[in-house]
């Protein structure tokens, strides 16, 4: 896919208000999120291994359906490794308890060398944290999960 392609796509994805998107072909991943009328964030391409796929799970016939924990929930805006402190002897940013504010930094996910520091979007008390020191995450991966200050 060409820089043309590219834009074209991404000009496709404000007319239709879109808020964030990812495309994958041949192991190249761009992942998008929108702010107002301009693209906020892109995710420079990068080289993805394909991740195994598990054999779906039956659902029991007599389990009820599971809901959604509750809570606010910061989500990966880009692919990468996730990191919760700024060295592997340094603190973390936040731990469950914390009160997080609009705009605190609360992670670091890398992506192709380039550490990146997340910031939160929302306000509230960290309630959960659902990703380990190190593992990878896609865009969209849920990393936090909050309760409303």
């Amino acid at each position: 896919m060409d820089s043309k392609q590219i834009e074209a796509l991404l000009r496709l994805m404000q007319k239709r208000g879109v808020a964030e998107f990812t495309f994958e072909h041949e192991g190249t991943v761009l992942a998008v999120k929108f702010a107002g009328n301009e693209p906020a964030h892109v995710a420079a391409p990068m080289m993805m291994a394909a991740a195994p796929v598990a054999a779906p799970v039956a659902a029991s016939a007599a389990a009820p359906a599971a809901r959604p924990p509750a809570g606010i929930v910061i989500k990966a805006p880009i692919v990468g490794t996730f990191y919760r402190a700024a060295a592997p002897d340094a603190p973390s940013y936040i731990n469950v308890g914390d009160k997080v504010r609009k705009g605190q930094v609360v992670c670091i996910v890398e992506a192709m060398k380039l550490m990146n520091q997340i910031e939160s979007d929302v306000e509230g008390v960290v309630t959960e944290v659902l990703v380990d020191n190190g593992a990878p995450v896609q865009f969209g991966h849920e990393l936090f999960r909050l309760s409303p200050a």
